[in-house]
C-alpha cells in the first residue's frame, strides 16, 4: 500500500473512532484477541446463576454483555460511569426493568448491604470493600480483567517506551486486595494471549478507542509508526502483540 493511500485509510479510521457501549464489531474479522484464554467468563458465570439471584454487573458498558446472560430483569442491576454510555444504559436497561444506576466501580457502590448474590465485573473499576459489602454472606464476584502489561508491544510499536497505565493490575496484587477485604479467592488465573491486526487501519481505530494505553495517539502525530506498522504487516501478514488478562472468583463467607 502507498503511503497516500495508508493515510487517509487510517485518517478515515480515527474520524470514526467512536465508542458506544463496548462493541468492537467494527473490527471484527480484521483482528482477533482473546481466542485462547484458558479460562471462559461467561461459561464461568452461566455455571453458578440462577433466576432467583440477584446480580450487578459493574461497568457493564452498554448493557450487551449483560443482556445477553436473559437473566430476570427484576433481579438484574448495572453501573456504568463512561457519559456516552450512562445515556445508552439509561435507554435500554431502565425501560427493561433492569435498576441501572450512573457511577463508577471505584468508589461507594449505591446499593444496600448484603443485597445481591453475584456481582460481576468485565474489564471494569472495582472496590473490593464495597463489593464485599453489597454482596450476601455466600455471594460471589467474578471478573475478568486486562492486566498492567496489556499489548505492550504494540503501544511500543506505536508510541515508544511508555510506563503501563495500570502498573498494579495483576492477579497477586487484585487477590491480595479481596483478601484483605474479607473474602476467600476460589479462583485465580492469569494469561498472556495472541492480540493480531490484519490492517493498519483496524490497529489505527484500536488505538483511538483505548486512547489510555496509547495517550495522545493521532495519525498525524504517530504516521511514521504506523508506516512501520504496514511494513510489517506486508512482511510477515500481520502486526501482534500479547494481551494480558486475568481472571479471579472470590467468595464472601
Amino acid at each position: 500500500m502507498n503511503k497516500q493511500k495508508l493515510y487517509e485509510l487510517c485518517k478515515a479510521e480515527e474520524a470514526i473512532a467512536h465508542m458506544k457501549g463496548w462493541d468492537f464489531s467494527h473490527i471484527a474479522h480484521r483482528y482477533a484477541e482473546e481466542n485462547s484464554l484458558p479460562w471462559d467468563y461467561r461459561c464461568a458465570i452461566l455455571d453458578v446463576l440462577r433466576p432467583e439471584m440477584q446480580i450487578l454487573d459493574i461497568d457493564t458498558g452498554g448493557g450487551e454483555f449483560l443482556l445477553s446472560l436473559k437473566h430476570p430483569q427484576g433481579n438484574t442491576a448495572a453501573m456504568e460511569n463512561y457519559p456516552p454510555n450512562v445515556v445508552l444504559c439509561a435507554d435500554t436497561l431502565l425501560p427493561l426493568g433492569i435498576d441501572f444506576r450512573p457511577g463508577s466501580g471505584n468508589g461507594p457502590l449505591p446499593f444496600e448491604d448484603n443485597y445481591f448474590d453475584l456481582v460481576i465485573n468485565r474489564h471494569g473499576n472495582f472496590n473490593a470493600e464495597e463489593i464485599f459489602r453489597v454482596l450476601k454472606p455466600g455471594g460471589l464476584f467474578i471478573t475478568q480483567q486486562v492486566g498492567g502489561d496489556n499489548d505492550r508491544e504494540l503501544v511500543k510499536l506505536l508510541c515508544g517506551d511508555l510506563p503501563p497505565a495500570f502498573s498494579e493490575q495483576h492477579l497477586a496484587v487484585t487477590e491480595d486486595k479481596f483478601r484483605r477485604a474479607g473474602f476467600t479467592i476460589l479462583r485465580g488465573q492469569e494469561a498472556f494471549v495472541p492480540i493480531r491486526f490484519y490492517d493498519v487501519g483496524a490497529l489505527t481505530w484500536f488505538a483511538r478507542i483505548i486512547q489510555w494505553e496509547y495517550p495522545g495517539f493521532s495519525v498525524d502525530t504517530h504516521f511514521d509508526r504506523l508506516l512501520e506498522a504496514q511494513r510489517i504487516l506486508e512482511e510477515t501478514g500481520v502486526v501482534e502483540g500479547l494481551a494480558h488478562r486475568f481472571f479471579l472468583i472470590a467468595h464472601k463467607p
